[in-house]
């Protein structure tokens, strides 16, 4: 296959993928995440951001299964993505829903700099990228408290996520944790501290559009307490970059 063929082929499968998911996909958005994919496939020849390296599995691995959550935000607006490693599934939704305000964080330096090339190669704004891990004093206080939702793919265990998520969200914030198949023991596992903080208000099953690859959401809100605080951060990129 010839390389007007492949990426006629690419701009396909992300196209009638974004479909399954009820995604209307325009010439620029497409456009970005051709882009996105070279600078992937580039960057990755020299530092490991993913072991998927082929153009079709990224398209359905990675930017589709980002795109499977942009379903189940219409009421959030600002965003948090924990681990994104090479920016998934922030920046995808980023490029389809530019209205959302998102921070990305990732304790990986490297990972942290490709993503920040990615914003900028596309002139994303309303879009962070930070460097660090979620449970360190200085992210708790500038990020404390300021989010709609918060979204992790593959990233760590549910009452680990569950955990390092409550400090961040707003009352009644949102946690969607991306899972792969799951057979409802790791919910089995969430402790009773976890039941009082949370509720499960919907799991989402489905198969990645073109694959056999079955994905789980799981969508918690954060219930309102005696302990929750309301207290926002500062701004989002002060003294975090």
């Amino acid at each position: 296959m010839n390389l007007l063929d492949m990426e006629a082929e690419n701009k396909r499968l992300l196209l009638e993928g974004a479909k399954a998911f009820g995604i209307h996909l325009d010439e620029k958005i497409c456009r970005y995440f051709n882009i996105y994919l070279k600078e992937l496939i580039k960057w990755n020849q020299k530092i490991n951001l993913t072991a998927i390296r082929k153009e079709r599995e990224i398209i359905l691995k990675h930017f589709l299964d980002s795109l499977s959550v942009i379903p189940h935000l219409p009421k959030i607006s600002s965003l948090l993505d924990i681990g994104s490693g090479a920016g998934f599934p922030g920046i995808p939704i980023k490029i389809v829903r530019p209205d959302l305000k998102i921070t990305l964080i990732d304790s990986v330096r490297k990972k942290v700099d490709f993503q920040r090339q990615i914003i900028y190669s596309l002139k994303l704004k309303g879009i962070d990228a930070i460097h660090g891990r979620v449970q360190e004093q200085r992210i708790l206080q500038c990020l404390g408290g300021r989010f709609d939702g918060v979204v992790a793919r593959a990233f760590s265990d549910l009452p680990t996520l569950l955990t390092l998520s409550s400090p961040l969200l707003k009352e009644k914030g949102t946690i969607i944790a991306m899972k792969g198949k799951m057979s409802g023991q790791e919910i089995q596992c969430l402790t009773e501290e976890d039941a009082i903080q949370y509720c499960l208000k919907k799991t989402v099953s489905f198969y990645l559009p073109f694959s056999s690859f079955k994905r789980t959401l799981l969508l918690f809100e954060k219930q309102v307490t005696p302990h929750t605080s309301g207290e926002s951060g500062r701004d989002v990129g002060e003294n975090l970059i």
